[in-house]
């Protein structure tokens, strides 16, 4: 009888273990799931956060222009000035001679269409300024007379419509016939844009009606930010017309 308690008790000990043993498996399985499937959300996280910016800006690259900002119709642009350029001298540093000295170019028209400007044009890899960094207005307009349109906005564009600006510059140079394009924050110490005009578009043709003896400029003032109007500015007035388009 003491045996066979025994072997009964020796059963149960077996019996136990053997449970203990799959309860602990099950645990751990478990354990490794939690693993797998956390890492798995951290991997999808990762994945996440590296593609769909790049999917993001795939779209905004492929937007159309006039999806940008307002319609051209209710960015309250002016009807396009043509301005007359009568001299396109360099001037300032590096040029030499009596202009040496030169660190400010007074132009007739706010924002400029052309003129003379310094030696060194902004280089085309770069095509947004704020007020922090923008370039000299002079350099940008050795920029117009290589074919560029450029951009300004004054200082009570902010949030929203600056991102919208900012978005709009990634956007343009994709096309290759329109790389040439910059925006940049106005100085508005050189002249205020007219009252209810935050938005100039500006852009240097070799000739035209009533040209000056460089070529005519052209300007267009906007209310708002309009990627339609960007749009058909660049469109009237191509990187092909200005003065010295084949330079970079």
């Amino acid at each position: 009888m003491a045996n066979k308690t025994k072997r009964s008790e020796a059963r149960d000990r077996r019996a136990k273990l053997e449970e203990m043993r799959r309860a602990q498996k099950a645990s751990e399985r478990r354990r490794n799931l939690i693993f797998v499937v956390l890492t798995a959300v951290v991997a999808l996280g990762i994945i996440a956060a590296a593609v769909v910016p790049m999917i993001n800006k795939s779209r905004q690259n492929n937007k159309a222009l006039s999806d940008f900002g307002v319609s051209a119709a209710a960015a309250q642009c002016d009807p396009v000035t043509n301005d007359p350029v009568d001299s396109a001298t360099h001037v300032g540093q590096g040029t030499g001679g009596s202009t040496e000295s030169i660190t400010h170019v007074n132009y007739s028209t706010v924002p400029p269409v052309g003129g003379n400007h310094f030696l060194t044009p902004v280089p085309i890899d770069r095509h947004f300024y704020t007020a922090e960094d923008r370039p000299p207005i002079e350099n940008l307009v050795h920029n117009l007379e290589h074919g560029y349109t450029i951009l300004w906005y004054d200082s009570t564009v902010t949030g929203d419509q600056l991102t919208t600006l900012k978005d709009l510059s990634s956007r343009v140079p994709k096309d290759s016939d329109r790389r040439k394009f910059i925006v940049s924050a106005w100085d508005e110490s050189r002249g205020a844009f007219p009252d209810g005009k935050h938005i100039a578009l500006s852009h240097w043709s070799a000739s035209g009606d009533g040209a000056g003896p460089h070529g005519l400029g052209h300007r267009q003032l906007c209310g708002q930010v309009s990627g339609e109007a960007v749009d058909q500015f660049m469109t009237q007035f191509p990187s092909s017309d200005a003065p010295e388009p084949n330079a970079p």
